[in-house]
């Protein structure tokens, strides 16, 4: 698989030689791809001695990227250059909706996206490889062919991504050689895949736990079983809170029930607004479902966000669905 084209590295580095400073930034709620992808990129570009700022709206909610929090700002701060010499670069997102707050801000911007979600395909300007596992995979090789050799530091972060991205590469398959050989290149250079485990996988908080047993309880399995959905409502998310959300084991549970191919997992925001997660396995491309909807992602991990309670939001999801099974 080739992960990033002559062409393509080009692009890149002609953008980064035609500014002075740069905006780096992935979409709101990130995970520990988006966080670990901008920081990638920031750390090429000091080394390139390029001026720099980490942009994220946050919200920092999952117990494993809260170290990575205050490294992120959530407003510009102003480079003493003309705009023109400002370029921004999009991490993990093609949006410049799912920005969030300082959207406007940079809307005007020249940018660059580096990307591997299906639903960004369409995008310009940018690297965006749908093969790529995840989007630290790409910025390790912009890093290896631009700067060289990797230091233990952004090898152990951009490890981090690499795993949160392949749930701990239990979703790549034969043909992911390539991948075990760059994740081998970065083990090499200092990173601990037995403390990256640790890092993702504890330190949960006990309330999570507690959630876990209620989102199993209301599980219901649809289509002969091929669908399991769940759902968290505000009450809930008013007396577990916020904090350490743990999906991925939920997920992870529901996915290996006998005979299921998909699961859906509905949470009620706000009053008014809902988000909705989507898991599946080989060929039930659940980006096709959430694109319907506004949201995308991969074939087989995806999501969105909409308007509306979950009541009003699940029979129409489950009517696609029904299309598929």
């Amino acid at each position: 698989m080739t992960v990033i084209s002559e062409a393509q590295l080009g692009a890149f580095k002609e953008f980064i030689n035609s500014h002075n400073a740069f905006y780096v930034t992935g979409h709101k709620e990130p995970d520990g791809d988006c966080l670990t992808s901008a920081i990638g990129v920031a750390k090429i570009l000091q080394k390139l001695g390029k001026k720099y700022q980490l942009l994220s709206s946050g919200p920092f909610k999952r117990t494993e990227i809260k170290k990575y929090e205050a490294l992120f700002s959530k407003t510009c701060s102003e480079f003493p250059d003309n705009r023109k010499n400002i370029g921004l670069i999009i991490v993990d997102c093609s949006e410049f909706e799912r920005l969030g707050d300082y959207e406007r801000d940079v809307k005007d911007l020249d940018f660059f996206i580096l990307d591997h979600h299906k639903t960004s395909e369409g995008a310009s300007n940018g690297i965006i490889n749908t093969k790529a596992p995840a989007t630290a995979y790409i910025v390790q090789h912009l890093y290896e062919k631009i700067i060289g050799q990797i230091d233990e530091e952004t090898a152990k972060i951009l490890f981090f991504g690499l795993c949160t991205d392949t749930g701990f590469f239990r979703f790549l398959d034969e043909s992911s050689t390539e991948v075990f050989m760059a994740a081998g290149r970065l083990v090499k250079s200092g990173a601990n895949p037995r403390a990256a485990y640790a890092e993702i996988t504890s330190g949960k908080p006990f309330s999570t736990r507690k959630l876990l047993s209620i989102m199993l309880e209301r599980a219901v399995q649809k289509f002969d079983g091929k669908l399991i959905y769940t759902y968290e409502t505000l009450e809930d998310t008013r007396k577990f809170g916020h904090e350490g959300r743990d999906s991925d084991s939920l997920y992870q549970m529901l996915l290996s029930v006998d005979n299921v191919r998909a699961v859906l997992f509905i949470r009620q925001d706000t009053e008014k607004t809902c988000t909705a997660g989507f898991r599946s396995k080989e060929d039930i491309d659940v980006s096709a479902i959430a694109a319907i909807f506004g949201g995308g992602g991969h074939k087989n991990a995806a999501g969105l966000s909409t308007t509306g309670k979950i009541q009003q939001i699940l029979p129409k999801i489950l009517k696609e669905f029904e299309k598929i099974f």
